[in-house]
């Protein structure tokens, strides 16, 4: 989707701050946030969640732009808890589960390629190092990572880094089936992307799935 996450090239937004000897967790409720995303995980099984990210991306630009990291992070278990009545609104505001309502059923590990993580499998490349592609100009409305940016811009194929399940998910958040495919580093020169006062000595990297891409 085109939302205020997406904000490669965009003005306005300040500079990037780089903070020396940064630590993981700036307060206490971060790790404990982190830890309740890796607890809860499992209880997404068989339930309406979808992708973390487009459920990050969904949040309303005000709030988006108004939370830290690990808020939108917290915002997300939330409304997954409340949308999909793990929790109530009340034992939410009461910090307790309920213990006249029935415990929630934890469903089986789907089978099946999961998660984001290289395969090891053997699948024939539709690109080859060094060809010319030309990332597609789409906007999908569900969850993408074709940045914006880069969408109808020629670039070259620099590396092959294997083969991953597809992350893009429907409107709703639900995965379009996983689909594997070869994921490329893609260089794009900086004037094809910002115009002519870029420097011609830059480039980015974007590491794009195949789908994405197009004979340039």
């Amino acid at each position: 989707m085109n939302g205020i996450h997406d904000m490669g090239g965009m003005h306005g937004m300040g500079p990037i701050v780089r903070e020396e000897d940064e630590p993981v967790f700036h307060e206490d409720w971060e790790a404990r946030v982190w830890g309740l995303t890796r607890a809860i995980a499992p209880w997404g099984r068989g339930r309406q969640w979808g992708s973390t990210r487009y459920e990050i991306e969904r949040l309303p630009p005000a709030d988006y732009l108004r939370m830290s990291y690990y808020e939108r992070w917290f915002s997300t278990i939330v409304n997954r808890l409340l949308r999909t009545e793990l929790i109530t609104s009340a034992e939410l505001a009461a910090a307790k589960a309920d213990p006249t309502r029935p415990k929630p059923t934890l469903y089986p590990a789907p089978p099946g390629p999961a998660g984001a993580a290289r395969l090891d499998i053997a699948i024939k490349a539709g690109f080859k190092i060094s060809q010319r592609v030309r990332a597609r100009n789409v906007h999908p409305e569900g969850h993408t990572r074709l940045p914006r940016y880069a969408r109808g811009k020629l670039g070259v194929v620099v590396r092959d880094n294997g083969v991953f399940a597809l992350q893009d998910t429907d409107v709703n958040g639900q995965s379009l089936g996983g689909k594997l495919q070869h994921v490329y580093t893609v260089r794009f020169a900086a004037r094809e992307l910002w115009g002519y006062r870029a420097s011609p000595r830059d480039s980015v990297f974007v590491d794009l799935w195949e789908d994405y891409l197009e004979r340039g």
